[in-house]
């Protein structure tokens, strides 16, 4: 295990759009897998087009008003480029809710569905034209990293695995084997609130009985199941009850931001026995204490990538290793950089931790385990 050394966080001021070309990556930068990124949901629902810089579309919303965090997105593929991101886990997302719910979504399933056929189309459409590419399974995978690390001065398309957040749109078990059969391979079966398979984020209960056949249906097909989301009962009754693969893609730690959103020191515990690995997110509500949403800023809490390593800290050491983290940035995800580190300018920022972490005692080895290591490992893994 690296050396962990108590560390007291550092401000570090916002890195304004200044190189917006879609360079290569350089050598010396380490891969990074994040594994979890909005990308259909910005495109389709934010109407971003994230083939042009990160300028431009800041520019271009600069006078819209209908999202908290316009003008204020990181995430485009030239700064993924830029940033040696060249894999990732992209989403599905649609919620589905009934006529008294208080949250956003869509009134029946059905039109959940049809939300994520028309994501799909987009990805499809990113294919096409050169900036993705579908990855999966096992032999896709490792030509995708080997093409990935080779030197060119030619735009390679990035590398995407297909994950659902939350499953209110696989409304039959037939729906997720269609959804298979197309390239999903990952699932969660709940977002915020309740959810037509369970409890989610900020609600209380055990999975409902179709998220329990949902659930063996992911066994069944071999599907990572990724527990993000889940509430403190959904995630015990989810664990108890499946026995395939588990990771959470977007999650922090409870002990240093209380909120159920967080993984509690037990549960951490309980996904280290179960050989999952934790992606750490970089949404401010998620890194720090008191944060109030829509009030605070990060400025308040001097809020930088040094937060994000104490997260990753905190789960070495109930590991007692660095096998069990990962980056799951979630950047993008519903809030911009003002709900986000001082110091993350762009997704390209990311690369900044690793100076971070070396600073703190972990070796060049831990750092690419941590960046993309422990995630690949897993699938290799989960795709034998």
């Amino acid at each position: 295990m690296a050396q962990v050394f108590c560390v007291t966080p550092a401000c570090f001021p916002g890195r304004p759009c200044a190189d917006m070309s879609d360079l290569p990556a350089e050598s010396s930068q380490p891969l990074v897998f994040d594994c979890h990124l909005d990308l259909s949901m910005n495109a389709m629902e934010w109407n971003r087009d994230l083939t042009q810089s990160l300028e431009y579309i800041r520019r271009r919303e600069q006078h819209q008003r209908d999202q908290p965090d316009r003008g204020n997105g990181i995430v485009c593929f030239p700064e993924m480029r830029r940033g040696n991101l060249g894999l990732c886990v992209a989403t599905q997302i649609a919620r589905s809710v009934n006529r008294f719910s208080r949250m956003p979504g869509w009134s029946s399933a059905s039109q959940a569905w049809a939300q994520t056929q028309g994501q799909l189309a987009w990805y499809r459409e990113m294919e096409a034209a050169g900036e993705l590419r579908f990855i999966t399974d096992r032999a896709g995978l490792e030509a995708h990293l080997a093409d990935w690390q080779r030197p060119s001065t030619q735009r390679k398309p990035i590398g995407y695995i297909l994950s659902l957040e939350g499953a209110d749109s696989l409304h039959t078990p037939a729906h997720l084997e269609r959804a298979y059969a197309y390239g999903l391979r990952a699932v969660g079966l709940t977002h915020y609130g309740p959810g037509l398979c369970g409890a989610g984020t900020d609600d209380e209960g055990p999975l409902s009985a179709h998220g329990r056949e949902l659930l063996a249906e992911v066994e069944r097909l071999g599907l990572i199941l990724d527990v993000t989301h889940l509430s403190d009962e959904s995630f015990r009754d989810a664990l108890d009850r499946f026995s395939g693969p588990v990771w959470a893609s977007h999650s922090n730690c409870r002990a240093l931001a209380d909120w159920n959103r967080q993984f509690t020191d037990d549960q951490i515990r309980e996904l280290i026995r179960r050989d999952a690995v934790i992606g750490v997110a970089v949404d401010a509500i998620m890194m720090v204490h008191g944060w109030h949403h829509h009030r605070s800023k990060p400025a308040d809490f001097d809020l930088s990538l040094e937060h994000l390593a104490n997260h990753i800290d905190h789960i070495c050491q109930l590991a007692g290793n660095i096998r069990h983290v990962g980056i799951g940035t979630d950047a993008d995800g519903g809030f911009g950089t003002e709900q986000m580190p001082a110091d993350l300018g762009s997704i390209a920022d990311i690369q900044k931790l690793g100076p971070i972490l070396a600073r703190r005692g972990y070796s060049k080895s831990d750092i690419d385990g941590i960046f993309h290591g422990n995630f690949l490992a897993l699938l290799r893994r989960v795709w034998k």
